[in-house]
């Protein structure tokens, strides 16, 4: 262990990291047309207390103290998560896409477009994030 702040503070930071737990992921997108803004927004929970996990219900009140332990320990990883909020971010893109052809404010040209760009570019993001190359469609859709 050194005794540098910048190693200091680098041991930290990789210390958080390893132990760091994301139970919740927002993803939002607005598209902007001829005829106004499209927007979209999604938030997904993974095992949450929170409130807002799968309906207005405070698991708290549901679970013991242990049960909600364990449900806190079993988050998503940092890396876990940033693959998470890549393919909530691209169904939110989608989404809103969806609704911007729907409502005539792109065109439908304009929305193949997109769409087909979208899914590329997002799996090629997850691709690289979880270590492995884009050689043609891996099924993220």
């Amino acid at each position: 262990m050194s005794d540098s702040p910048n190693e200091k503070i680098k041991e930290a930071v990789e210390r958080i990291k390893k132990r760091l737990r994301i139970t919740k992921i927002v993803g939002t997108r607005s598209v902007k047309g001829k005829y106004g803004d499209n927007y979209t927004g999604y938030s997904a929970a993974w095992d949450s207390t929170q409130d807002d996990a799968g309906g207005a219900v405070d698991l708290s009140g549901v679970h013991t103290d242990e049960e909600l332990h364990q449900i806190g320990a079993q988050g998503l990883t940092l890396k876990e998560g940033r693959v998470a909020a890549l393919i909530l971010n691209m169904q939110a893109d989608i989404s809103a896409h969806d609704a911007a052809v729907a409502g005539s404010n792109i065109t439908a040209e304009q929305h193949q477009a997109a769409i087909r760009g979208i899914r590329h570019n997002y799996t090629k993001l997850i691709t690289e994030l979880l270590g492995g190359t884009v050689n043609g469609d891996v099924g993220v859709q």
